[in-house]
């Protein structure tokens, strides 16, 4: 995995935040007040942190090696996190879609710390995103660093996109995504809450 800062002045931030304060304006807000003068300026440093996932995370980058050494009960060790919260904002509006992680795989000769399971979810989340690529995302990362037996990611999130605009659904959507580099008798189990 490859980290790249994103590299935006000042100067670009004042810029944005003019073009923000013309649609906000535009769309009916007052920024002619106190608590919505800086609001353009806010919206934008908002959105800036919102995808800080597009920078990489350092932390990411420690893979160990399994401590487990062939013995018949090697492909067993399967790690399973969650619920990991996330939030995402959405590539097709920019509207937040929100809800909850679980990560698994079954180690084969290198393992992550369990907290880098919650990075990687809050990694890719941190990025404009639809729920499909994000859970493939993932996977492939964690199959890319780990090479496991198999990986299993299961993502059930709320859509604002889908809740505040459009058909104005309130139902979680649930998504699965999953790779399995050998034939496994074990299946991941998501933990019942």
């Amino acid at each position: 995995m490859e980290l790249h800062q994103r590299s935006v002045s000042e100067e670009q931030m004042q810029k944005f935040a003019g073009y923000m304060a013309e649609i906000f304006e535009a769309f009916g807000l007052n920024l002619n007040t106190p608590g919505t003068e800086e609001t353009p300026q806010r919206f934008v440093e908002a959105l800036f942190d919102a995808t800080e996932g597009y920078d990489g995370d350092p932390k990411l980058l420690k893979v160990f090696d399994t401590e487990c050494r062939g013995e018949p009960d090697c492909r067993l060790s399967q790690v399973i996190e969650g619920p990991i919260p996330f939030y995402a904002l959405c590539e097709h509006h920019a509207l937040p879609f929100f809800g909850n992680a679980y990560v698994g795989y079954i180690a084969h000769e290198h393992i992550v710390g369990i907290s880098k399971l919650t990075r990687l979810v809050r990694l890719f989340a941190k990025r404009f995103a639809v729920q499909e690529r994000m859970g493939e995302q993932i996977v492939n990362t964690l199959d890319t660093m780990l090479q496991p037996h198999g990986v299993a990611v299961y993502l059930e999130a709320h859509h604002l996109c889908v809740a505040m605009r459009g058909v104005r659904e309130t139902s979680v959507c649930p998504g699965l995504s999953l790779h399995v580099a050998q034939p496994v008798t074990v299946a991941l189990q998501i933990p019942s809450a």
